[in-house]
This record gives C-alpha cells, structure tokens and sequence, in this order.
C-alpha cells in the first residue's frame, strides 16, 4: 500500500481559505480555515497546511494529490490588475472589443455604460491577411508585417499578447506564423492564439475570451509556480491540480496555459459537493447554497447533476444586467453569484433606505466585529449581535470578536440615520440580505425550470448555515440539509471531481451535406487532444470521452447540444442526428420545425479520467446521553416572534446519529454555525448531517 494516502483541497475565498484533508486509508476527514492574505494568497495556504501539520504530523510528506481552487483569475479581471496586453488581429477588426455585439442590455437607459475593455484601443493592432468561412487563404500573411507588428508591442512594454485572426478557426495557419514570430522576436513575452485557446465561431465571443486569457496568464503563471515551490519546500511531493470552471480538475501546466478556463474555480467546489451529496441520498431537486464571507454562490442540480453552459460574464458594471459584462466563452458551472456574504456592508443608501453589499470588507479589514480596523458594518456584526454568534468561539475560538464595536457601528451608521430602534435595524441586515439572495434564487431556479418549493436546500460556508434556515423560509423550501464540517464542506467536492478537459472545434456545414468521415476525423483530433492534456495528470489510462455536437436551424442564431453516443461518427445516421435533433429542440422550446433544414456548428468533446471516490465517514456513534450535546441557553432573536427568545446551544461534535430534538436552536461547530427557528424539527443521520424538515 503507498504511503501517500491523503489528498488535500484548499479553496481560496475573499475571506477565508479553507482546507480539507482526506486520509484515502480510513476515510478520515480533517479540516481548517484561516483568513485569506490578498497580497499574496499563497502565504494563507501554506499558514494553513503548517497548522493541520500540528494536528496531523507528517502528513505534509504523504500527500498524494494538492487540489487547488482559487479566486485569483476572476479577481485581476474585475480588478484590472493583469498583464499589460496586447491584441493583433485581421485588419479592420481592431475594434470588436467594443462593438461586442452591438446589443443594448439596457434598452430605455441612456446613461448605460459597457465594460471597458481589458486592452485599451493603443495596444490593438493590425495585419493585413485575410481566411475565408471555408479557411482557405484569400490574403497571405507577409511574414515581415508580423514582424514589425510584434516590434511596435514590444516597444510599447507589452507584457503579453492575444493573437485573433478572422476564421482562424477553420484555418489557423496565420496565427500559428505569428505565434512563431513571437517566440523569435520575444522569447519571453506571453502568447495567446485564439486557435489554441478557443477555435470556436463567434468574432467577439472569441476575442474576448482570448484577450481574458492574455491578460491573466502572466499573473496565474507565476502564482501557480510560486505556489508549487512553496508546497515543495515544505515538503510536499504530491502532484498540485486546479479546479476548473467546468467541474472538472487539471494539471498546473493546463491551468497556467488556459488561465480563463479557471475563472469560476473557487465557486465550483460547492456545486460539485451539492453534486455529490445529491446522488448520495438521490435527491431528485437540491439548490446548492454556500455563503462564505465576500459572496453567495446558488446552484439548482436536478437529478445529481448540475448543468454546465458554455458562457458567461465576468466583470459586470451592472450587477445581474445580462450583457452588461465581459463575454468569456468557456464551459463553467450553471451557478448563481451575488455579492452577498458575511462582510457585506450595511449602509443607508441616497434614497434613506438600508441597503446591503454588494461591496464586501473582506478579510482584511473585515467586519467591524473582526477589530482588525474595519469601520463599515456588515452582515457578520448584525448576525454576532442578533445572538447568533458567540463572540468567543469564532472559528473554534481562534477569533475573538468585539461585540461592542460592532453595536457601536451599527448604531451610528444605521439605526440614528434611519432613525429606526436599535433590533430593527440589526434585524433588517439579516432579513435584508436573505431577501436579496432568495430573490436571485428564485430567479435562477425559474430559468432552469425548478421549482423552490420542492426543492432540498444544502448549506455550505461560513455564513452559509447561519441564514439557510431564513432562505429556505422565504424560498418555501421543504427541507434543509447541513452536512458536518459545513463551513469548509464546498471543498470536498475537490475530491469527488473528475480529471477532465473540454475541446470544441467549430465548422459550419448543413447537416444534408455533411461528410461524417470528416467529422470523424475532426472528433479524434480533439480527443487526442484531449488524451494529450490529461497525460499532464499522469495518466492516459482509461480515458473516457463524451461527444456532441452543436446543431442549428439554417440561419438561426443559436445552437442547440446533441449528445453523440456513438463513438464511431461514421456509425452515426443523418436521420439519427435530425431526430435527436427535434426531440430536444421541442423539449426545450415546445414545438419544433421538421421541414426546415438543419446545421452542424461545433463538434464537442469532454475527455475525462474516473472519479477517485470519496467515502464518507460514518458519524460517532452515541456517546453519553444527549443532554451531553447541549452547551446551555442563549438570547437570540426569533424572525417568526420579532423578539430575543432562549436558543438551545449544541456542540455538533458531541451530537450523535438518530438524534432527534426542536428548534429554537444554535447548533456550534468551528467553522460556522446553524441557526434554526422554533418551528422545524431536526434529526442527525449516520453521516452527522443535520435534516430539517420546514
């Protein structure tokens, strides 16, 4: 048997940076958290592995694998703070970044603004070369212009370049030469081709993802490679992976290369655990729900899956303004993000009215309650002050928060302003930021054709179970489910996540003329591809590979996904492809047009290694009795009596399988802690998950 049996995932938020450790032998699970350090977020990982060292000597040694999400690439997007870039593309396409697709989100507002583009205008320029839809050549690349194109960046101090030629898709001859010149000119400059980071139809699309890609991978690079030296000096030998947008995880090296691809990391964790634990006790509707201290991240998953779409926005100047952001073309997770955790700021907006985040204090300076110079109230210190939180055992007692300071913010800042009393000011935060998640829930689980009201509410984060128990009320959820360890338990679903890659590959022909020989062909160049990418892992041994395609209405401007389960194309039939065709395009739409000819527009495939799997561990069995789990009484208020009532305390180590009790109740462990009302009953299952029936 090896003696590296332990992985450990580490998932880096705006806050905090969580860890779990899972012995593979014994199934034993152990977990941390400590405050994120922004300037550098590599110093809280290795903060943290050095205090799980203390509880678990040695283990450091026998790591197998390091699982890694992280916030860093989304962050230097919104923040502006990537590499100084640069742009070269097909003349007269300097300007897609702007022109995007010329749509209005925001159609009766005048004052609307777009986001600015991560290349200023200055930076994009020009060669003179042309590639028909089909790929072939109308206008050869001189070699010299590229040339001299390259010199003038190099000139202006540009630190990375994107490369997006028009229909390099189907030919990327011309960007492969640039590329070349490039690595002659400047060996050290950063490259990005549009043809290795996205070969997909779609010119702003495209670009725009490109660009991303540039402009975060000078920063992801060195963070990544920082980050493996410091794990390798501290002993470390296990291989590091990253968590990807799509819920899948990669090698370093992938991640480094295609830094957009690892966009939404940090989110996904959650997703894959709701994921997990959904097949796991076959909930056929669950709404993912993790809270930690910057953000609130939602996920409706429907028979054990969570759907993956192939875009999204980053970046946006308006918050849940549909267009209003950055197009990234990548799959990522179906989920819902607002700027709603346990450092949003309360304050009085213009209008006299309380508003919460989306600005959050973060971890440093934090809360007010945090005392580390916050002076801006937030959701943590109204929860502290509403009886929720004990002041003296934050995080397991390792903060101390100041409760005073907190009652004082509040006071100035909200109450006197408003001039509303003390509570209902304290209250109107908690209220206010439930209100304001469960209305995007609502909506996000509208779209998806859910429905809240039989869907299973699974809490994750630090906030997450604090205010669960008043989302799942508003959404009118039946049920609530608290797995043990909650505060970190998005990061387990590092350990039940897929190896995996995606490929796309556009081309554009009519489904009647077709040559499936050659598309054939198309899908075993990607999936070596594929196959390729996953050695960087370590292995190519069991590879599995998904198809399917993109298929449209001649002249329709979306496509529609087709699996193909086939793994010979050229088994496949045309009247095959029609029929799944229709059968979804009805699904998904009601009706469908049968005499109206069809088009293939991508060819996809996801090439993927075996889930390592994950064995939860059995809860304790009784120990005592149960009055041994009751740490005393507490004064918090009750949302249902408008008043401070008496809480029951739990120490949730000390809460067996098969228990069974009431709320009003505070359930304590470390890293957070469940708040439930006095009218749900709650029973403990053999795993130590916490059932609450609403």
């Amino acid at each position: 048997m090896s003696d590296k049996c332990y992985r450990l995932g580490c998932d880096i938020g705006g806050t905090f940076t969580d860890f779990v450790l899972l012995n593979d032998q014994t199934g034993e699970i152990q977990i941390n958290k400590c405050l994120t350090t922004p300037s550098d977020p590599s110093d809280a990982v290795e903060e943290g592995i050095r205090e799980m060292e203390q509880k678990t000597p040695g283990f450091i040694g026998k790591l197998d694998e390091v699982i890694h999400g992280t916030t860093l690439v989304i962050n230097a997007i919104i923040e502006r703070k990537g590499a100084k870039t640069g742009l070269i593309t097909t003349k007269g396409f300097r300007d897609v970044l702007e022109l995007g697709r010329e749509i209005r989100y925001a159609p009766y507002n005048i004052f609307s603004e777009f986001p600015r583009p991560l290349i200023p205008r200055r930076f994009r320029l020009e060669v003179d070369e042309r590639i028909r839809s089909n790929g072939q050549v109308l206008k050869p690349l001189d070699p010299e212009e590229a040339r001299e194109v390259v010199r003038q960046l190099i000139e202006m101090g540009i630190e990375s370049v994107a490369v997006c030629l028009i229909n390099s898709f189907e030919n990327p001859a011309h960007e492969l030469i640039i590329k070349d010149v490039i690595k002659k000119q400047a060996p050290d400059l950063s490259v990005s081709i549009s043809y290795e980071v996205l070969p997909q139809i779609r010119e702003y699309e495209r670009t725009s993802t490109t660009v991303a890609n540039a402009y975060v991978k000078p920063l992801t690079g060195k963070y990544l490679s920082k980050l493996s030296e410091r794990l390798e000096a501290i002993g470390s030998t296990g291989k590091l992976f990253i968590m990807l947008s799509s819920g899948g995880i990669t090698s370093v090296e992938t991640a480094a290369e295609f830094p957009v691809r690892i966009i939404e990391s940090g989110p996904t964790a959650a997703v894959i655990s709701g994921q997990y634990y959904g097949k796991l006790f076959d909930i056929p509707e669950m709404f993912s729900f993790d809270m930690g201290g910057t953000t609130a991240k939602s996920c409706l998953i429907q028979g054990g899956v969570a759907g993956v779409v192939p875009t999204f926005e980053v970046g946006r100047v308006q918050r849940f303004m549909k267009g209003s952001g950055l197009a990234i073309q990548v799959p990522v997770v179906d989920l819902m993000e607002i700027g709603a955790g346990g450092g949003s700021i309360a304050k009085v907006s213009k209008m006299g009215t309380l508003q919460v985040g989306p600005e959050s204090s973060g971890a440093d300076p934090g809360p007010i309650c945090y005392g580390r110079g916050g002076a801006e109230p937030g959701v943590t210190d109204a929860d502290l002050l509403l009886g929720y939180l004990d002041e003296n055992y934050f995080l397991g007692g390792q903060m101390k928060l100041d409760k005073e300071a907190a009652r004082r913010g509040i006071e100035e800042k909200i109450a006197k302003p408003l001039d509303v009393p003390f509570v209902q000011a304290v209250w109107g935060i908690h209220d206010l930021i439930n209100e304001t998640m469960a209305a995007a829930a609502k909506t996000h689980i509208a779209e998806k054709g859910g429905n809240p009201k039989i869907a299973t509410l699974v809490a994750f984060g630090g906030a997450g179970p604090v205010h669960a128990y008043g989302l799942a009320k508003k959404l009118g959820s039946p049920q609530l489910i608290v797995p043990p360890n909650a505060g970190v338990g998005s990061a387990l679903g590092f350990f039940t996540a897929p190896r995996a890659f995606d490929l796309v590959r556009s081309h554009k022909v009519a489904l009647n003329a077709a040559d499936f020989d050659e598309i054939e062909k198309i899908f075993k160049e990607m999936e070596a591809e594929g196959a390729k990418t996953l050695q960087k892992s370590g292995t190519e041994e069991n590879i599995k590979f998904e198809r399917s395609v993109d298929v449209r209405f001649v002249g329709q401007g979306s496509e529609t996904n087709i699996p193909i389960p086939e793994s010979n194309f050229i088994e496949v039939k045309t009247e095959d492809v029609r029929r799944r065709f229709d059968e979804i395009y009805k699904k998904l739409y009601g009706r469908t047009y049968p005499d109206s000819p069809v088009e293939f527009i991508n060819f996809k495939v996801r090439a993927s290694l075996p889930e390592r799997l994950l064995r939860l561990p059995k809860a304790t069995k009784k120990v005592g009795s149960f009055k041994d789990a009751i740490k005393g009484k507490r004064q918090a208020y009750s949302g249902i009596d408008r008043d401070f009532i008496p809480y029951t305390v739990y120490d949730r180590y000390k809460l067996y399988p098969g228990a069974k009790f009431e709320g009003p109740a505070i359930i304590e462990e470390r890293e957070s802690t469940v708040i439930i009302g006095e009218d749900a009953p709650i029973a403990v299952d053999d795993f130590g998950f916490l059932w609450i029936d609403l």
